[in-house]
């Protein structure tokens, strides 16, 4: 068994935006574990990933302000210290509910990030 060293990312290893602090990813590959964090930032009231799936279980971390989370067929308004739990194989998105920036941290149980993006439900519906 190979046991990881110890290791420290600088902000210019992981982030992708050069304003909103806390928006990029580090795939545990990288660093030698089995999780993948990213990191979630925007400010657009309505802004959100869509619709998609992972073959791995999913943790949010709601670090600031608030979303509205669909999972499957559950909807939860969610806010600032909360944590939702994503299960494998089970669609889901989050908007920014506003107002105000969201930001969220990720933590995907897989050494890769793995996604399938969906056609949404929602949209189709015209809902």
């Amino acid at each position: 068994m190979t046991i990881a060293k110890p290791r420290v990312l600088d902000r210019a290893d992981w982030a992708t935006h050069p304003d909103l602090f806390w928006k990029g990813h580090v795939e545990g590959y990288t660093l030698g574990t089995g999780a993948t964090v990213l990191f979630y930032s925007t400010e657009e009231v309505g802004g959100g990933p869509k619709w998609h799936v992972h073959p791995y279980d999913e943790i949010f971390i709601i670090r600031e302000g608030r979303a509205l989370f669909t999972v499957g067929e559950e909807r939860f308004e969610c806010e600032k210290g909360q944590v939702v739990f994503g299960p494998a194989h089970v669609p889901h998105k989050f908007v920014n509910l506003g107002p105000g920036r969201l930001e969220t941290t990720d933590v995907h149980v897989s050494d890769r990030w793995i996604q399938c993006n969906l056609p949404d439900p929602e949209i189709e519906a015209g809902s």
